[in-house]
């Protein structure tokens, strides 16, 4: 697997994921600047590599201060991650990194040892993903019946932790064990995860997949051909609310109606235990155009409005379970 996101000698290495799968172009960070320009323009995404990447985002902002006043590097570094906490409002595990990091700089007491923690800190919230994406796999893969017909949204593979994945990860331990038969993505509107990134993973891998459009879902169910649908997740609140990627929720009133379980899976950094409720958790809104054309392309006419909302919120009273590296938490879920 090709990691999407590494220190790489006195730089980050990113994998821009706008330009799949048409182009593996790597992408070099240097800056605050950059990084920003990353997350939000999707280059780098998926919630656990969104935090990855932080983490290493202020390794290198504490790299390139030139300053060597201990307090003057503080400053910098915590303005810079304040910088960085506002790029994707929804994802938890951008605030989760960014707070560990942050601790980091408020103890240490000189610069040395500053720098050294920090990237250890960074490398190990790298290695405690690997980690987790690992056994949430291993968990996972009991609630696979045999020949499983699986289905899954947007993108949760490597290219959304730098790892396994959470819900790919699943499928993939479940195709290695010869437990799935078919695997089903929708591509995942407006901007085609699904498409461009979880199909592009699968074939990568040497795993046969079927993409579908987003309203196809439904009549798979009606017709029987889903047994399980695998989700990841951006933040879980208090009470077992998920938020994912817009669709998410239209999936699990249809699999509810349809009797298909439902599993959300997430490592334990994306469960945010301040926020009580799904109504707590604050939905990105992105820009119009994204809705309004495909890949560049504009495909609505001039003057027309869009809406164009990241994430929703599937209530917790339509997950089966949820899967966490320290293991599955089932209803009730608050």
């Amino acid at each position: 697997m090709i990691k999407p996101v590494e220190l790489f000698r006195d730089v980050i290495k990113i994998i821009d994921q706008t330009t799949l799968p048409e182009l593996v172009r790597f992408e070099y960070i240097y800056n605050l600047e950059q990084a920003c320009e990353a997350i939000k323009k999707l280059k780098v995404r998926g919630a656990p590599l969104i935090g990855i990447f932080a983490a290493y985002t202020v390794v290198q902002i504490a790299r390139e201060i030139k300053d060597r006043d201990l307090e003057r590097m503080k400053e910098i570094l915590r303005n810079s991650i304040e910088e960085l906490s506002k790029t994707r409002p929804t994802a938890y595990n951008l605030f989760y990194a960014l707070e560990r990091m942050r601790r980091v700089v408020n103890t240490r007491q000189t610069k040395d040892e500053l720098l050294q923690d920090l990237e250890n800190e960074a490398k190990q919230i790298d290695d405690e993903e690997k980690a987790r994406c690992e056994k949430m796999a291993s968990h996972g893969v009991r609630f696979l019946k045999e020949k499983s017909r699986v289905l899954t949204i947007c993108n949760t593979g490597y290219l959304a932790t730098n790892h396994i994945g959470t819900a790919l990860g699943i499928i993939y331990r479940g195709v290695e064990e010869g437990r799935i038969q078919k695997v089903f993505a929708l591509e995942t509107r407006p901007l085609l995860q699904g498409a461009r990134l979880t199909m592009w993973e699968l074939k990568e891998n040497g795993i046969d997949a079927t993409l579908i459009t987003d309203n196809t879902a439904g009549l798979l169910m009606a017709k029987g051909l889903i047994d399980a649908i695998f989700v990841g997740a951006d933040r879980i609140a208090a009470n077992g609310d998920t938020a994912n990627k817009i669709g998410t929720y239209t999936l699990t009133v249809l699999a509810k109606y349809h009797n298909i379980p439902f599993y959300v899976v997430a490592p334990t950094s994306t469960i945010d235990p301040k926020t009580a409720s799904g109504k707590d958790i604050i939905i990105e809104q992105r820009d119009p155009s994204e809705v309004l054309g495909v890949m560049g392309r504009r495909i609505a006419p001039q003057g027309v409005n869009a809406l164009n909302y990241a994430f929703d919120v599937t209530p917790y009273e339509l997950i089966t379970a949820i899967i966490t590296e320290e293991g599955v938490v089932e209803p009730p879920l608050e």
